[in-house]
């Protein structure tokens, strides 16, 4: 063997990574052990890297990695697995309560694509042990002892990497067998996961476990809901029982059915998923400051397109001076595709192709967000593309205007997202009552057709349980109103889209618009929009001069 000398090449590391963390050893170190405190008795968690994306051929997208694996390790490399214990374990070296496992130094594929870790560098991040990927296959043979594996459902939207080789001075390309593919089936082989699984079964299953004699109703409706989502799951014997006349007591039978069907069986798919919302709805100081950031370079980017927009601009040159003051302010990237829409695209609430050339007179919707080493802002304003709106563009504004301040005014901590939604509703159905766009309040979900907020974080759409309002949430308030071509109402609002969204910081205290710095209301916008843009000068040559 020693004139076989293994390459791993890895195309994620030649187009790059996420920006590295920004927080501290500590930092994460901390967020495991809350992680751990609500962890089941006897649990381990397992949790992957993100896949690599491949964009086409043999170019894959700038790899970015799984939200939830960089909330707990700050780590930012592919090809990883976490594992964390709820109860210490022991080796020669100690006690540890967590373990990564991290792709090996390679000396020749780091001269192409830069710098991997060593195991003694990757300790420094604070993790209590590190070893290499090839550990995990034997590792992962140990998780039968624990009472419960938790752990995200299989997606199949990983691809088996490639690996060179070289032997002989020759250079093969073969399956490269520590890549996230192998360590996933290495995975799925030692907890025994069927390949017929059946994400909404198994969630039914679980909740006939916790079934007694007070909360069998409720339990049945549960999986009542369950079934209406996959009709097939009647054809499963044990949920077909436990369905059947409450008054009997087919329950009890059913759960013991159930308990004999999952003997073999430790690993959930369920609790993980409710331990990240628990942990992430709440950010720590360290984060609120990254958002702060990331809102921060947004609403700069919101200011200087404020100054520098006119009726000649297309939707795709907005979106590069967006991006532009990201880049200049040292954010690696968007949290997500960037939203510019002009006209009747304004009224598509995810536009992302922002390819309309003829701005004119109509508003313009942008909703953009930097990314700064992770977390993401969500900032939202709509202007006009002349600099001044007209009578029916101020009018649906103000509507949206008003409903997003109240919402805002009433982001305290103990009202419900559900209170504050039902009041920018509210606001926005009167608002077109008056206008005479519609006849009903309820008719009002036809313009007004999204909810109104959402947690932001490392997630554009962070984790959350979505009760009441918490200290140190951080969330967005988005109202908007959109009418599409031929709606049922007078022509003369046709084709006007308006969103106004604000990232919204929860305290004690009352709520903080982190992003108020861009204007919201109409006469700001316009005032601001006659200001001289730092772009003015910035002309650049005719392009048909320069093909040959």
């Amino acid at each position: 063997m020693k004139n076989l000398i293994v390459l791993v090449f890895l195309l994620s590391f030649f187009y790059g990574h996420t920006q590295k963390s920004k927080l501290s050893a500590e930092h994460y170190q901390n967020v495991r052990k809350s992680f751990r405190q609500k962890m089941p008795d006897h649990s381990v968690a397992v949790l992957f890297s993100a896949p690599i994306r491949n964009r086409a051929n043999d170019v894959d997208y700038i790899y970015h990695q799984d939200p939830n694996f960089f909330y707990l390790t700050g780590w930012h490399q592919p090809h990883s697995v976490l594992i964390i214990y709820k109860d210490a374990q022991t080796d020669g070296s100690g006690v540890y309560y967590d373990k990564i496992y991290v792709p090996e130094r390679n000396d020749y594929m780091e001269m192409w694509n830069g710098k991997r870790y060593d195991l003694e560098e990757v300790k420094e991040l604070g993790f209590d042990r590190v070893a290499e990927r090839v550990d995990f296959k034997s590792d992962s043979q140990t998780l039968d002892h624990f009472d419960k594996v938790m752990m995200f459902e299989f997606k199949n939207d990983i691809r088996n990497q490639k690996t060179y080789i070289f032997k002989d001075n020759v250079r093969y390309k073969v399956d490269d067998p520590l890549d996230l593919f192998d360590l996933k089936a290495a995975f799925r082989e030692a907890i025994n996961f069927p390949n017929d699984f059946n994400r909404l079964a198994y969630k039914a299953y679980q909740r006939i476990m916790e079934v007694d004699q007070e909360n069998h109703q409720a339990v049945r409706d549960e999986v009542a809901y369950l079934v209406k989502q996959d009709s097939l799951l009647l054809e499963d014997e044990i949920i077909k029982d436990f369905l059947k006349d409450p008054a009997q007591d087919f329950y009890k039978e059913a759960k013991m059915k159930t308990a004999y069907a999952l003997r073999n069986i430790n690993f959930d798919t369920e609790t993980l998923s409710s331990i990240m919302a628990d942990l992430r709805e709440i950010k720590t100081k360290n984060e609120v400051d990254l958002l702060k950031k990331a809102v921060a370079i947004s609403v700069v980017g919101q200011i200087e397109v404020m100054k520098a927009m006119h009726p000649e601009m297309s939707e795709r040159e907005i979106q590069g001076i967006h991006e532009f003051v990201y880049r200049k302010y040292g954010a690696a990237d968007e949290g997500y595709p960037s939203i510019v829409g002009a006209g009747e695209n304004g009224c598509v609430l995810h536009y992302i192709e922002n390819d309309k050339e003829d701005l004119h007179n109509q508003l313009v919707l942008m909703d953009l967000g930097a990314e700064y080493y992770g977390y993401t802002a969500d900032v939202t304003r709509t202007i006009p593309a002349n600099g001044v709106f007209s009578v029916e563009q101020k009018a649906l504004y103000e509507i949206v205007y008003n409903s997003q301040e109240a919402a805002i005014n009433a982001s305290q901590v103990g009202n419900s997202f559900r209170s504050i939604y039902k009041l920018s509703y509210d606001i926005v159905a009167e608002g077109l009552l008056q206008l005479g766009i519609i006849d009903e309040a309820s008719e009002a979900r036809k313009y007004y057709p999204h909810g109104l907020s959402h947690h932001i974080g490392l997630d554009v759409h962070d984790p959350g349980n979505y009760g009441d309002l918490k200290t140190d949430m951080v969330i967005t308030i988005e109202p908007g109103i959109y009418i599409p071509e031929n709606s049922p109402c007078d022509p003369k609002w046709w084709n006007i889209g308006i969103r106004i969204e604000d990232d919204v910081l929860v305290t004690s205290e009352g709520p903080i618009n982190l992003s108020a710095g861009a204007p919201r209301d109409w006469e700001s916008i316009e005032l601001l929009m006659k200001e001289e843009s730092a772009l003015k000068d910035f002309v650049l040559p005719e392009i048909n001069s320069l093909i040959q």
